[in-house]
């Protein structure tokens, strides 16, 4: 019987399908520095993770059991694959299970921004039965997505979701990819099964950057470490732009970013990923200009469960 460890947790539908398959699954935590211990005592053959448990070379090197490690999600920065693939251990994840979730959390976000909810949220429970008209003058500057630009960095699966709810609200999309030139989109016209296809051919990221609204990343981090978005990046955008983050923190310069939304530059920012989590630091989280959401980009009850099958699919196919 394999042992599988869900170190980040595993949705039922997951559990019961590979239950079902006579696999013993294990959901209790394990804290980093013992995992290699608990593996090992375990023989635990297939470790699941998200993004907080890190699978680095060490731990790879500790555990001869491992056959299987499983991301449950898209961005896989906090295993090293290529090492794990060096060593014979297939790496899996779910890149198409969250895409919904994580586009509809970005418009959550620019929805916010856009009426400015994030504030008024706030104050309304403790100032709005006695300052009813001030806040309404206040929050009554919001303004429309439709006929507005959106700039999407990463044209994978999560950005052309992210396109497609973008066309139906009436806005205009620039894409830019470092891997992806071009892209037909296949849109579901009301559900009625008729369908039309957009082609897209994506565009320079200085074009991207300095022609859009609103800007939306969906990339992942560069081996280098580097923020895609640093000082000079965001000098190129448009006065008054808004940035959504749900990919990675890091991706964009934290310190460039406070700079820019101090000086008004960048009028609002929607950021589901920090540079410091779980411990994200407090200028950015309580800044009156920032949407923040703790990682939950992939969080739905659907994409979980999405996740679950998924990984559960493909690890049923590797021992069939």
């Amino acid at each position: 019987m394999k042992k599988i460890l869900a170190n980040d947790g595993l949705e039922k539908s997951g559990i019961d399908l590979l239950e079902s398959k006579g696999f013993k699954v294990i959901t209790e935590k394990v804290a980093q520095e013992n995992l290699a211990s608990f593996i090992n005592q375990e023989n635990i053959s297939v470790l699941l993770v998200r993004s907080a448990t890190k699978v680095r070379k060490e731990l790879i090197d500790q555990c001869p059991s491992l056959e299987i490690i499983g991301r449950g999600g898209v961005g896989m920065d906090n295993i090293d694959v290529e090492y794990a693939q060096s060593k014979g251990i297939r790496i899996i994840n779910t890149p198409a299970a969250s895409s919904q979730s994580v586009a509809e959390l970005v418009f959550a976000h620019l929805f916010t921004l856009s009426r400015m909810l994030h504030e008024a949220n706030r104050h309304m429970p403790l100032k709005g039965a006695e300052q009813f008209n001030e806040l309404k003058k206040a929050y009554s500057k919001g303004f429309e997505l439709a006929g507005k630009t959106l700039g999407i960095l990463g044209f994978g699966r999560i950005g052309q979701t992210t396109a497609k709810i973008a066309l139906g609200l009436g806005m205009k999309v620039l894409p830019y990819d470092p891997v992806v030139k071009s892209t037909e989109l296949e849109i579901d016209f009301l559900h009625t099964g008729d369908t039309f296809t957009i082609q897209f051919d994506t565009v320079p990221l200085n074009e991207v950057l300095s022609k859009s609204d609103f800007i939306t990343l969906h990339v992942p981090m560069p081996a280098d470490g580097r923020a895609v978005i640093g000082r000079e990046e965001l000098a190129m955008m448009k006065k008054g732009v808004i940035i959504i983050n749900t990919a990675r923190g890091g991706i964009v310069d934290e310190d460039a970013l406070i700079e820019s939304l101090n000086s008004g530059h960048v009028a609002f920012a929607g950021l589901d990923v920090f540079v410091n989590e779980p411990t994200p630091r407090k200028d950015l989280l309580q800044h009156p200009r920032v949407s923040a959401t703790p990682h939950i980009g992939g969080s739905t009850l659907e994409a979980q469960d999405r996740i679950g099958s998924e990984l559960a699919d493909k690890i049923i196919s590797f021992y069939s």
